[in-house]
């Protein structure tokens, strides 16, 4: 059963359009890259798929001068599968295991431009970050991550709750049943997180326990790749590094903290690699005396999410049943889980074209601190953002950074329903992506 998801309008945008720019699809591993291809697939007559981790011997097709055209020949005498300009997809997949074939998709735009080319590849950045040179302009990237809470939402069919909680507002907001409908479905969501495999478990078999199965198989999976990340990087050192970031959710990632027996660029270096692999997203500290955010960023203050809820709340051992059956979302809000799903629902908000930063500001002064969990570009201005897991919460901080701004509205995310105080729009949890979505 193929779980449908926001990429496939995009993907289907482009199998309509002429520009013959071929697709690279980004994102970590397991996160749907190959399956959303597959799906687009059956759009096409035919269809070649290249894997060249399972297919080694493929790569030397790859090596010398072939033309674009010459090398879809002899492609297609191989696999048997013909290759039509229009009617075949052409897709190499886990491509960084061969660095010559991302070099030749450039070639694809430039000399054979009406055949349909996608890419994609787990731990791609690796490979990127050895070409001197990756066809800018010539082919076209799309960044992928797991299931989005909407997304999640419509693999259960609920499209009318889903067109419901999109047209809420503070003016009218849902009905109390449907909030506490959706706020049902977002703890399953925290439990569950968005990797299609745990969702389509859950989906065939209603099992949670079943799921943690599967989540465990997929953290095992996701760590025996760090052997693969850099050859001059200790697996144990990637490993402690990558448990400290679980411990260390909610608050500011301590560098020193984070192995035993490494110094500050051993561990940043360990760090830049998991981020690289897309597990660990980074929050940086910003000024936000205005824009772009990132020019008065400080990468020495940051805090770390972890790609997934689902993966995340395994590796922190949580109580499932105090997320599923407390109503009390403090409680269920252990290891901030709350704060990295808001952060990871900005992300999958954000085009799928361009691969975003994320930003938190925070004021260190005696008796003075503040500190805004996200904020983002709206327009030509900012948007502070502020988490809340329960219902109530003074919000000084927000309060304090729109006065320093000078900033007409903040945002605050809770289990409240759709409300607005002063200066501050109160939107569910569930509603991230509906809000990111209108900016």
């Amino acid at each position: 059963m193929y779980i449908k998801r926001k990429i496939d309008v995009e993907l289907q945008a482009w199998r309509n359009e002429k520009t013959g720019k071929p697709l690279l699809l980004r994102g970590a591993r397991q996160v749907g890259k190959s399956t959303a291809v597959r799906e687009l697939s059956r759009q096409f007559d035919h269809f070649l798929e290249v894997n060249f981790e399972e297919q080694r011997t493929v790569h030397s097709l790859f090596e010398g001068d072939l033309s674009p055209v010459e090398l879809s020949e002899n492609l297609s005498i191989l696999y048997n599968v013909p290759v039509i300009p229009g009617k075949t997809l052409l897709f190499f997949d886990e491509i960084q295991a061969c660095v010559p074939a991302i070099s030749s998709l450039r070639f694809f735009y430039e000399k054979y431009p009406e055949l349909h080319v996608i890419a994609a590849g787990s731990l791609l950045e690796f490979a990127l970050s050895e070409l001197s040179s990756f066809g800018v302009g010539r082919i076209r990237s799309v960044f992928m991550y797991p299931l989005s809470f909407n997304e999640f939402l419509q693999a259960f069919s609920e499209d009318l709750l889903l067109k419901a909680k999109q047209r809420a507002s503070a003016i009218s907001p849902l009905s109390e049943p449907l909030h506490h409908k959706l706020l049902n479905y977002l703890k399953r969501f925290l439990v569950l997180g968005g990797m299609p495999e745990v969702v389509s478990c859950y989906l065939e078999k209603r099992d949670l326990n079943g799921c943690r199965q599967v989540l465990d198989d997929l953290i095992i999976s996701l760590q025996a790749d760090f052997s693969k990340y850099k050859k001059r990087v200790p697996f144990l050192r990637i490993s402690e590094v990558f448990e400290s970031v679980v411990r260390q959710s909610g608050g500011r990632f301590m560098y020193s903290k984070a192995a035993t027996e490494a110094n500050h660029k051993q561990i940043k270096e360990a760090v830049d690699l998991l981020t690289m692999a897309g597990l660990v997203i980074p929050v940086t500290h910003t000024a936000a005396n205005g824009l772009p955010l990132g020019a008065e960023s400080n990468i020495k203050k940051r805090k770390m999410l972890l790609l997934d809820t689902g993966i995340f709340q395994r590796l922190l051992g949580l109580n499932i049943n105090e997320i599923l059956f407390e109503d009390d979302f403090d409680t269920i809000n252990k290891g901030a889980i709350a704060e990295q799903y808001v952060g990871l629902e900005i992300l999958k908000s954000f085009s799928c074209y361009r691969q975003e930063n994320l930003y938190f500001w925070q004021r260190e002064a005696t008796n003075s601190n503040a500190e805004v969990d996200y904020v983002i570009q709206k327009d030509e201005g900012m948007l502070p953002i502020e988490v809340k897991s329960g219902k109530k919460g003074r919000m000084q901080s927000l309060f304090i950074f729109l006065k320093e701004k000078n900033l007409p509205k903040g945002v605050r995310f809770s289990i409240e329903n759709y409300s607005s105080y002063d200066k501050v729009d109160v939107y569910p949890l569930y509603a991230v992506s509906d809000l990111i979505g209108k900016i």
